[in-house]
């Protein structure tokens, strides 16, 4: 079942090492088939050094298991949230990167400082609201799928796609796990670039029609950045 998506999310997944985006087994890839509404996810726990497609669960969007012998991830309810409130979402992946996670931790939205920002992020990456003691005792990981949700009330998430939640980690998302995995990578260097610009000028602000230039010159509907698909 879903033999090539187990394949793409496996291999995502083996990319967040390879990135340098996690260590131990700090972090996970899912991807969804939206003709079935099923998603394909890290099993929870298992080092990467053994991981093969075989290990990969597949569920459905209410958390049941489909098909696998291993517990999914147990970030699974905050991917599966992710994927009922965003449509366009075709993965998701979860980690702890240093710099990402250190503006989660502090509770900050990454703001858009520049155009290596602008290329992927159009506007600040939000940093969700703290949850309630009633959300974390409720259902933990379904509530921080909650508190994204609400991060993009007034935000295109496609166009910003990425999330840290408060005092844990970033969550990036794509049109497929390579793209999510992608999307990390990213993010965990614009962290990085953003903690050493605000060491060097605290008063620094992005000028909004830079922004504006270098997001629709790769994303925008006269995007002319890279090569023309045949």
């Amino acid at each position: 079942m879903l033999e090539n998506l187990k394949q793409s999310v496996c291999q995502a997944n083996l990319d967040l090492v390879r990135h340098g985006l996690v260590i131990l087994t700090w972090g996970n890839v899912s991807a969804i088939d939206r003709e079935t509404n099923l998603v394909v996810i890290k099993p929870s726990g298992v080092s990467y050094d053994d991981m093969t497609a075989e290990d990969m669960v597949v569920v459905d969007l209410d958390g049941n298991v489909v098909e696998g012998n291993l517990r999914p991830s147990s970030d699974t309810p905050t991917h599966l949230a992710i994927y009922k409130a965003f449509a366009e979402v075709g993965a998701v992946v979860h980690t702890h990167s240093t710099y990402a996670t250190a503006w989660a931790q502090a509770c900050r939205s990454i703001p858009n400082l520049g155009t290596t920002h602008s290329d992927t992020f159009h506007k600040a990456v939000p940093c969700t609201a703290e949850m309630t003691t009633e959300q974390i005792e409720r259902a933990y990981e379904a509530e921080t799928g909650t508190v994204i949700a609400d991060a993009f009330r007034d935000m295109e998430p496609m166009h910003t796609p990425a999330v840290l939640v408060a005092h844990h980690g970033p969550f990036t998302w794509g049109k497929n796990a390579k793209e999510a995995v992608q999307n990390s990578v990213i993010l965990e260097e614009v962290a990085r670039m953003a903690s050493i610009t605000l060491a060097l000028n605290p008063t620094v602000e992005m000028n909004d029609d830079l922004v504006e230039k270098h997001y629709n010159r790769k994303h925008g509907a006269n995007a002319y950045y890279g090569q023309i698909k045949k």
